[in-house]
């Protein structure tokens, strides 16, 4: 018999690594890790990511904050209609292909088991021009802001083993529950020092980066 809490639990439907390469965009050669491609392994994951997997711009990804970039599967059917395209494990760049945690559910400081693991969320993914080149679609920068699909990272609190199959499960909240959607709200949507921008920065988990970023919109 199926075990049906454990089948209603988040999972990790594909671990996905690459480490970086030269790909040629807009008559430019790019160095980046973006082409992740599914294992079939079990991976060590740490507080500088995923054994296997690298980032070309370490300015701007990857560290303790952005150990592993998760996208939801529950939106690829809608970029398949939209972009009139299939979209594989992976297609967004993303280390974790998940079910069952959309941004409109994940908070920013949910502190999940993943495998013999324990992760906690950060921040929103922010999408940048690689996104574009890899999809060759220049609008999917803007898309992914508009349909608020931008998935989110992880940071690791204890280093352990991940691999695909495995589920989430969900310790504990740290944070008054700013999810990851009203965060792109703030993020891309509302300008000026606002009680939500506020909030958002007083949540303990945030990642110092974007902390620091939306700060510089309070007023003394």
């Amino acid at each position: 018999m199926v075990n049906s809490t454990t089948s209603m639990l988040p999972k990790l439907c594909s671990l996905n690594t690459a480490l970086p390469v030269n790909v040629e965009w807009n008559n430019k050669s790019v160095y980046t890790g973006f082409i992740k491609r599914p294992s079939t392994e079990s991976l060590p994951i740490s507080s500088q990511g995923i054994e296997g997997d690298g980032q070309g711009d370490l300015k701007n990804h990857g560290g303790p904050d952005k150990a592993a970039c998760v996208y939801s599967q529950d939106h690829y059917n809608w970029w398949t209609d939209e972009m009139k395209r299939p979209f594989e494990a992976g297609a967004f760049g993303e280390n974790f292909t998940v079910t069952g945690l959309t941004e409109d559910i994940v908070c920013i400081g949910d502190v999940y088991r993943i495998g013999t693991a324990i992760v906690q969320v950060s921040q929103p993914r922010q999408p940048c021009f690689k996104l574009a080149a890899h999809l060759e679609r220049k609008e999917m920068v803007m898309r992914v802001r508009e349909t608020g699909y931008s998935g989110f990272y992880f940071r690791v609190l204890e280093n352990g083993v991940v691999q695909a199959g495995d589920t989430f499960e969900m310790l504990r909240r740290e944070g008054s529950g700013s999810t990851i959607a009203e965060c792109n709200r703030i993020l891309y949507d509302e300008r000026g020092d606002t009680p939500a921008l506020r909030q958002l920065l007083a949540e303990p988990a945030l990642a110092e980066s974007l902390r620091k970023h939306l700060s510089k919109r309070l007023v003394d």
